[in-house]
C-alpha cells in the first residue's frame, strides 16, 4: 500500500474560512497527498466570503457563527447530507483536525465500520479558559478532550513537546508528529527591507520587537504588553511592529500607542514585515507548534518565546532565542533587552535560526502523515 491507494475523508472546524497556521498546514497536506494521487474529501464549515481557495474538494457542513467570535462558526450536525456523500466517497481513513460534535460524530460513523480514525491535535484547547477568567473550566475540558482522544486510533501532534503533554494527560499512547515546514523560497533574511522600516519611521540602527498572530487574547497580548511596559521603564531603545490583526486588536492597540500596527501580511509581504524586524516575541502558550516562530527563524530573527508546547521544540535556548518561563514578565524583558542592547549576539542568534530552519522540509513532514494513515489502515486489516 502506498499513498496513492489512501481515501482520506478530512473534518475541519476551519479549514479555509479565516488564515491561521492549522488551516495553512491542513490545506497544504491535502495539495501533498493529491499529487502522491491520494483521494482526498474534506468537511467543513463554510462561509461566502473565505480568506482563501480551498485545497481539493470541500463539502460544506452545517455550522453556525460562534457569538462574539463571527470569524469562526460551530460545526453542528453530521447531517444526513453528509453522511451520504461521506459513504459514497467510501474513505479507508477518517482524519479529524477539531474537537468538535461533528468530528465526533464523524469519528464514531468511522469506529462502526472499522475505519482508523487519526486525529491530528492543533491548539491547546483547555490553555483558552486561562484568558477569559473560566481556568475553573480547564479540567473539566481536559476531560472532554479525553473522551474523544482515547477512542482514536491516533493522535498526530505537531511537536515532540506537546506529544509529551498528551501522553501525561493520558489522551492516547499512539502519538505521531507532524511537525511543520517553511516556505524558504519566501521567509529569508533578504527580505530586509530598509525602505519599509523607513515608512514606520524606524530608523536602521533602533532595534525591532516584531509580534505576529492573531490579535485574539489567548496569544498572550497582555504579556506581551506588559513587557513591552517593563523595557520602556527600564529605558531599552527599541521599537515595536505588530504584524496582524483581530477582535482584540483595539485593546491592544490601546496597550501599546506607540506600537506600529501593521496589519495582516500575506506571503512575501508578510516575510519583508518580519525579516525587517530584529527579533520575534511569542509569549503565547497556546500553540502546539509555532509556525510564526518558525517563519522568523526561517527570516533571520531570534525568538523570545514562552517555554511552553511548541516554541519549545523550535527555539534552541541560548542558540537560536531565549525561552522564558510563562507569564514571566521581568524574565521575558531581561532577554529582549539583551537583544536590544547587543546586536552581535542578536546577529549570531539569527543566524543560527536561519540555519536551524532548514530542517524543516513541506513534502518530507507531508509524508510522515501519509505514513501514520497507512500504518493504521494496516493495523486495523491485521486485527480484523
Amino acid at each position: 500500500m502506498d499513498a496513492s491507494d489512501l481515501r482520506i475523508a478530512l473534518f475541519s472546524g476551519n479549514y479555509n474560512m479565516t488564515v491561521d497556521g492549522a488551516n495553512k498546514a491542513l490545506n497544504r497536506l491535502v495539495g501533498y497527498l493529491l499529487r502522491q494521487g491520494a483521494a482526498v474529501r474534506v468537511y467543513s464549515p463554510t462561509v461566502d466570503d473565505p480568506d482563501f481557495a480551498p485545497t481539493g474538494d470541500l463539502v460544506s457542513v452545517p455550522s453556525m457563527a460562534i457569538p462574539g467570535r463571527g470569524e469562526y462558526r460551530i460545526p453542528l450536525s453530521f447531517s444526513s447530507r453528509v453522511r451520504e456523500d461521506i459513504s459514497k466517497f467510501a474513505p479507508n481513513i477518517l482524519h479529524i483536525s477539531s474537537p468538535d460534535r461533528v468530528s465526533r460524530q464523524a469519528a464514531a460513523w468511522a469506529r462502526r465500520r472499522r475505519i482508523p480514525v487519526a486525529c491530528s491535535v492543533h491548539t491547546r484547547f483547555e490553555t483558552y479558559f486561562r484568558y477569559y477568567n473560566l481556568s475553573f473550566l480547564e479540567p473539566l475540558c481536559v476531560a472532554w478532550l479525553r473522551r474523544l482522544y482515547r477512542r482514536c486510533d491516533a493522535l498526530i501532534a505537531p511537536s515532540e513537546s506537546f506529544a509529551q503533554v498528551l501522553r501525561e494527560q493520558r489522551m492516547n499512547y499512539d502519538i505521531g508528529i507532524w511537525t511543520r515546514g517553511v516556505e524558504r523560497e519566501i521567509f529569508h533574511p533578504g527580505r530586509r527591507d530598509a525602505d519599509w522600516r523607513r515608512e514606520l519611521d524606524i530608523d536602521d540602527d533602533t532595534p525591532v520587537i516584531g509580534f505576529l498572530g492573531r490579535l485574539v487574547m489567548e496569544k498572550g497580548l497582555d504579556v506581551f504588553a506588559d513587557t513591552i511596559d517593563a523595557l520602556r521603564r527600564r529605558g531599552v531603545p527599541h521599537e515595536v511592529v505588530v504584524i496582524g490583526e483581530g477582535p482584540a486588536g483595539d485593546w491592544f492597540e490601546s496597550r501599546l500607542p506607540r506600537a506600529r500596527f501593521v496589519g495582516f501580511q500575506g506571503g512575501e509581504a508578510l516575510a519583508r514585515a518580519l525579516a525587517s524586524c530584529d527579533m520575534l516575541f511569542n509569549p503565547s502558550v497556546t500553540e502546539t507548534f509555532g509556525n510564526v516562530t518558525l517563519e522568523a527563524m526561517a527570516c533571520g530573527l531570534p525568538v523570545v518565546a514562552a517555554r511552553a508546547t511548541g516554541s519549545a521544540s523550535i527555539v534552541k535556548h541560548g542558540q537560536t532565542g531565549y525561552l522564558v518561563s510563562p507569564g514571566a514578565i521581568s524574565l521575558f524583558a531581561d532577554e529582549l533587552e539583551r537583544y536590544c542592547r547587543d546586536p552581535q549576539i542578536r546577529a549570531a542568534h539569527g543566524a543560527a535560526a536561519v540555519q536551524e530552519s532548514t530542517a524543516y522540509q513541506w513534502d518530507a513532514i507531508n509524508q510522515s502523515v501519509a505514513d501514520t494513515y497507512i500504518r493504521l489502515i494496516r493495523q486495523k486489516q491485521r486485527v480484523g
